[in-house]
């Protein structure tokens, strides 16, 4: 079997691998001022599709375009995930930076979709594939590929403790080789149990005081994990941004989420924002809780309740999620200042970030990578994959970190 990587390698963000020239394994984007695709020009047989994260399935589109139609495969909410990115992506971007793909190109994606639930086999390019569930987000993946002679697991991005809103991955079938993402292989996530207490504790102290409490969160998974803590500890709550459209995919998917009635009832808990008639800069100085996108700062209507709510100590902004450097949130965490719709803007209000990573940590990536220490393994979507890769080696694992543009031969 021949892998070819075309993008997150050694890196976190477009992740795209060609397995034997012919199946295409994710296609995402790398969003920031200028983003970046995968690399190399490609016309694969078939896609077959981890999850519904930008970084994942951001660019699926633009393989779409003159005569090309190969059949996309993943499960129903990824399908239903990446249209909606997919059109968000064209909203935003269409016109500023060459964004890789039209609406025609959209329309096309729901033509060739193929939608598999998990441990469902299915053939694609010549390939017996399944999907297991990876317990990343709703729909996500780890994909084992079986060409007849090598048979290889790609685990996409995946979470081996539970989440509200998804189970932790338990699934470890055989597999002669290992591509395995490495996000978080040199943190320790603090048990979810003492997050979710000490979140609650802080909102609460906050209420009490009178001040308002803006939580960004990334749309898909972060924000209706954050719906439902409020729920689980009744703390009011209003939720706005694209997160509110990913929560009716979710419903309309019950059977991805580990609980569709704990689901219900944050659903029905939160207050939901249009964003119409001066509603939100209403919101904000109401003595609540504001759920909303994005999670880094970098759009969405946060850019209208960070500014709001900013003068006042007894304010707070909870951040929810990691911050890539050189974004809005990362620079409000480091400085407390940040760049909102193109003004610095030095922010009082109580600033505090806390780890809701829905990434298996280091404990969690050595545990799955222990049932494969006679497997071939290779190390990718991460930014320390080769000193990962590394650290492996010298535990007896057959490990390595390959390249953005390597071709590499596995076998069986």
């Amino acid at each position: 079997m021949e892998l070819r990587f075309l993008g997150g390698a050694g890196e976190v963000g477009r992740s795209a691998i060609l397995v034997n020239e012919s199946l295409l394994l994710d296609y995402g984007m790398q969003p920031a001022t200028q983003p970046q695709f995968p690399v190399g020009s490609i016309e694969p047989e078939a896609i077959v599709v981890s999850h519904g994260h930008l970084d994942h399935v951001g660019t699926i589109p633009a393989l779409l375009s003159g005569d090309r139609r190969p059949p996309i495969h993943w499960t129903p909410p990824t399908r239903a995930l990446a249209l909606t990115l997919a059109r968000d992506t064209l909203k935003l971007h269409g016109g500023t930076y060459g964004c890789p793909f039209t609406e025609t190109e959209i329309a096309r994606v729901t033509q060739v979709s193929q939608t598999h639930g998990y441990r469902e086999s299915f053939e694609a390019a010549g390939h017996e594939v399944t999907f297991f569930d990876a317990g990343h987000i709703p729909g996500s993946a780890h994909v084992l590929i079986d060409d007849g002679e090598t048979r290889l697991l790609y685990t996409g991005d995946f979470h081996t403790d539970d989440q509200r809103i998804v189970a932790g991955s338990t699934a470890r079938p055989d597999a002669d080789v290992l591509l395995c993402e490495s996000t978080y292989s040199d943190v320790e996530h603090e048990a979810r149990s003492v997050v979710e207490e000490r979140f609650v504790e802080s909102v609460r102290t906050t209420l009490w005081e009178g001040g308002t409490v803006v939580v960004p969160a990334f749309a898909i998974g972060r924000t209706q994990e954050m719906l439902m803590i409020c729920e689980a500890y009744d703390l009011p709550c209003y939720v706005d941004g694209m997160g509110t459209h990913v929560i009716d995919i979710f419903q309309d998917h019950p059977a991805f989420v580990r609980n569709a009635d704990a689901l219900g009832r944050a659903v029905s808990h939160a207050r939901f924002v249009d964003g119409r008639d001066g509603q939100r800069e209403r919101i904000a100085d109401k003595n609540t809780v504001i759920v909303t996108t994005s999670g880094m700062l970098s759009g969405g209507p946060a850019m209208t309740y960070v500014p709001a709510i900013r003068d006042r100590p007894v304010n707070k902004i909870a951040m929810t999620g990691y911050q890539v450097d050189g974004t809005p949130g990362r620079d409000l965490i480091e400085t407390g200042s940040a760049e909102i719709d193109g003004r610095v803007m030095p922010v009082a209000a109580q600033v505090e970030q806390y780890d809701f990573s829905a990434h298996a940590d280091r404990d969690g990536l050595l545990s799955l990578l222990e049932q494969y220490r006679d497997a071939e393994v290779l190390i990718n979507h991460g930014d320390r994959c080769s000193v990962f890769a590394a650290e492996l080696a010298d535990d007896g694992f057959d490990a390595t970190a390959p390249e953005n543009g390597d071709r590499i031969e596995v076998d069986g």
